[in-house]
């Protein structure tokens, strides 16, 4: 893990999901099929770039825990300052600038991401703001991240 200070915030459009952890694994990958199937990312118009984006936001606990419902935002990263209109059917979700702590997961392998959050979530020595976390798929080199959002700055381990 690597702690981190996003100094902008992320807007992101694209399909979402309203979800919890119960369920998530059972839910998310069918939210991944849909968002291939409806080629969204070639529906964003105003896409900053090809990396695609996995925003957990929306909390029913927000900033207290990730207990309850959470939407999943599946997307790209748009011009905050662009006044597109959103497709039909997607949302936009908004990663506020924060610091953060980001855990690497192996280049080109997506199916590590749902171990990589069980042992994110066993993590309880740093301030977690339920805000907005998310993944990023570099679309450049394949590199997949988790970004956390927490409340004050960490120290490196």
């Amino acid at each position: 893990m690597t702690p981190a200070y996003q100094d902008h915030a992320i807007h992101v459009v694209g399909i979402e999901l309203r979800t919890g952890n119960a369920q998530a694994f059972q839910t998310i990958p069918l939210h991944w099929q849909r968002f291939f199937q409806e080629k969204v990312t070639t529906a964003v118009e105003g896409k900053m770039s090809d990396d695609v984006y996995a925003v957990y936001t929306h909390f029913q606990n927000a900033g207290i825990n990730n207990h309850g419902i959470y939407s999943l935002v599946i997307g790209l990263a748009v011009d905050p300052g662009a006044e597109l209109p959103l497709p039909a059917g997607f949302s936009r979700a908004v990663v506020p600038a924060s610091y953060r702590v980001v855990f690497p997961v192996e280049a080109n392998r997506p199916e590590n991401v749902g171990e990589a959050w069980k042992k994110i979530w066993e993590y309880s020595d740093f301030p977690k703001t339920y805000i907005a976390d998310y993944e990023r798929y570099r679309s450049s080199d394949g590199t997949i991240d988790i970004s956390i959002g927490v409340s004050s700055p960490i120290s490196a381990p």
